[in-house]
């Protein structure tokens, strides 16, 4: 099958900007009568849903950040009442605080529905073994690709993460044609067979779907050349339903944004000035279909490109290049958000060290390291080796605790971190995103 929803997938440009602007100025005056907070800022901006009367007035509208989300923790951007959200999510927050997510029966759908455009744009139909190695839980991932390879009529085999010896004999004994995962835990699997002996002749993968941190050209290349598949990259977040805003076709020459559900905006992230089409800034959506959180101008403070030339494929929605960087200091750490301000609040806790260190983010064997940098104070460079020893080992546990993954933790001597008069550079990304 090449499309899942031609209708949509294929419409023409001014189709589809009729139906965006239908759905916009109903979300919009939904939002507006049933959310404070934009209520709030549409009167301060001197707007009334009226005012709003096609996708030419989106920019009229306020922008949406996660700050708002975190002000108005836990529920208070929904706009339904609970009785109506069948299901909570949540991403990761700077200092435990996470932003939460809440879909309806109808969201769930609509997430079922863009997920099975996305397996069908990487080629999976009712014939296809999907093996979902993303995380289930609170992170989106799996349920995402989850709902998506049900409706195509896929077999999905939801192992989750994790037990990646067992991830290969599943894929071997289950007849698994795609895997669904982060690109550097595909690199992990396939490093993993050559160690057991498992060639990927023995398996039936044809293709992979990867997201949830950026990757390079030439991760894909490697990608395909060891798990012997086609790997194709798809975009999403929490925020604005979770994976499943865009992916890529077999022509790879950018991600397919489901605008029937997402309006995308390229802004400068200084002047909040939106840019023409095909000018670098900072990816912007607008939900116009979500019930339970239908955020309005979402700032990603990722950092692509729009394309609307047709695509060789025939689909004619917008495309996304694939994201380049951020705006914001968030780290992007085996698909999980990291931020410095969260090794800053356990140090704060510990009140050891000196408040100054260094995060170092590198990718050795095709799988992200993070290594922790923190300087200690005279007082403590006099202690014995021991106590540094025991310091260390219960500042990493915390870590740990709060950033979700693991990571490197050493103390280095006073005045070892470079000082500088301006805003100082906690992070080292060493990682290449070409």
């Amino acid at each position: 099958m090449k499309y899942w929803n031609p209708t949509f997938e294929c419409m023409s440009r001014d189709e589809m900007r009729n139906v965006q602007s239908e759905r916009l100025v109903d979300t919009v005056k939904r939002i507006y009568h049933n959310v404070p907070f934009y209520r709030d800022k549409m009167q301060k901006k001197g707007l009334e849903p009226g005012d709003i009367k096609g996708i030419e007035d989106l920019s009229k509208l306020p922008f949406t950040n996660k700050q708002d989300l975190r002000d108005t923790y836990p529920y208070g951007m929904f706009a339904v009442p609970m009785r109506e959200v069948v299901r909570i999510h949540a991403s990761s927050g700077t200092t435990g605080r996470k932003t939460v997510v809440g879909y309806t029966r109808r969201d769930l759908d609509t997430w079922a529905e863009i997920m099975a455009r996305t397996l069908t744009c990487a080629q999976a139909d009712n014939h296809s073994f999907i093996q979902i190695a993303f995380g289930y839980g609170l992170f989106t991932g799996g349920f995402g690709v989850h709902y998506g390879a049900e409706r195509i009529g896929a077999s999905v085999i939801p192992i989750s993460g994790g037990n990646t010896k067992r991830q290969v004999q599943i894929m071997k004994d289950f007849g698994t044609t795609v895997i669904a995962c982060t690109p550097s835990y595909a690199l992990y699997l396939a490093e993993t067979m050559e160690e057991m002996g498992i060639d990927k002749s023995e398996l039936q993968l044809k293709t992979g779907v990867f997201g949830a941190e950026p990757w390079t050209a030439k991760v894909r290349n490697e990608i395909e050349a060891r798990l012997g598949i086609e790997a194709f990259d798809i975009y999403g977040l929490s925020e604005v339903i979770g994976p499943g805003v865009a992916a890529e076709c077999s022509h790879k020459s950018g991600l397919h944004i489901q605008e029937d559900h997402f309006i995308p905006e390229i802004i400068n992230p200084q002047t909040e000035e939106v840019l023409p089409m095909g000018e670098k800034g900072e990816l912007v959506f607008s939900c116009i279909t979500k019930e339970g959180l239908p955020l309005l101008r979402y700032r990603t403070h990722d950092i692509s490109t729009l394309n609307d030339d047709p695509c060789a494929c025939g689909r004619t929605t917008v495309r996304m290049n694939k994201v380049t960087g951020r705006t914001d200091d968030m780290l992007i750490i085996r698909g999980v958000n990291v931020f410095p301000s969260q090794v800053e609040s356990v140090l704060l806790e510990f009140g050891e060290a000196a408040p100054h260190y260094k995060m170092i983010v590198d990718r050795v064997d095709n799988l992200d390291r993070l290594e922790i940098r923190i300087e200690m104070t005279q007082a403590m460079f006099s202690d014995e080796v021991k106590r540094i020893e025991d310091l260390e080992r219960k500042m990493k546990k915390e870590i740990e605790s709060v950033l979700g993954i693991n990571a490197k933790v050493k103390l280095v001597e006073p005045k070892s971190i470079e000082r500088t008069d301006g805003k100082a550079q906690r992070v080292i990304d060493k990682r290449t995103l070409e």
